[in-house]
């Protein structure tokens, strides 16, 4: 079976970030999609909110499940048996980067490969950041967040936004 692992942060998750889930779960037979703990930012919703929604978001694609991850992303893909890590990229800093990341995960493990999943043009300005100021200024969210999982990314920012 082959099976890749798509991380991030999902805080929350965004239609970019469902497009190239979807995208990813057509190219492999077993998608992890995997939210990380990332030390450099501060989450906007907890660890089981962003688990909620996006298992919502995801319930329709039936060979992709969404996991938390608390340790190194090499360690987690060596114990689920993933040689393959997915990234969305917007652009050049996001790729950037992501090759950055690539190169320390395939220095911790070396049959980890990551491919690179583009964005679509009409995705490229929706980032989780960009919700999440929506969400503060009390705009609305749709074509931005899933369907499925907006109700209840709304209901968790309700004792947020002030």
């Amino acid at each position: 079976m082959n099976t890749a692992i798509l991380p991030g942060s999902f805080d929350p998750v965004t239609v970019g970030h469902l497009d190239i889930i979807e995208r990813a779960a057509a190219v492999f037979d077993r998608l992890i999609v995997c939210i990380m703990v990332n030390g450099g930012k501060r989450p906007f919703f907890s660890m089981e909110e962003r688990l909620e929604f996006l298992r919502a978001a995801i319930s329709h694609i039936p060979n992709a499940q969404a996991v938390q991850c608390g340790g190194l992303l090499a360690d987690f893909a060596r114990e689920q048996g993933a040689r393959t890590l997915v990234k969305g990229v917007r652009g050049c800093t996001d790729f950037d980067w992501e090759f950055q990341m690539a190169q320390i995960n395939r220095g911790l493990w070396q049959e980890l490969d990551t491919v690179f999943f583009p964005a679509q043009e009409k995705h490229l300005h929706i980032s989780s950041t960009m919700a999440r100021e929506m969400l503060r200024y009390r705009q609305s969210l749709d074509g931005c967040v899933p369907a499925g999982a907006l109700a209840a990314v709304l209901k968790a920012a309700e004792g947020k936004v002030r």
